[in-house]
């Protein structure tokens, strides 16, 4: 193998790392922020105190 070859190959990987570790980054900060809504979400949804204190049951 020549040194032109390896030095392409070597680049080229180094490319690869790179662009897996971008993809990763944005998909972390997609899942922070998904989570960050749905604790919003959950913090402001209406929640009735009196539900399921009775029950309404005939037999």
């Amino acid at each position: 193998m020549d040194i032109a070859a390896l030095s392409i190959s070597m680049s080229q990987s180094k490319v690869q790392q790179a662009a897996k570790l971008a993809v990763m980054k944005i998909a972390m900060n997609t899942g922070k922020e998904t989570a960050t809504q749905m604790t919003e979400m959950l913090k402001n949804s209406a929640v009735d105190p009196n539900l399921g204190k009775h029950l309404d049951a005939s037999v």
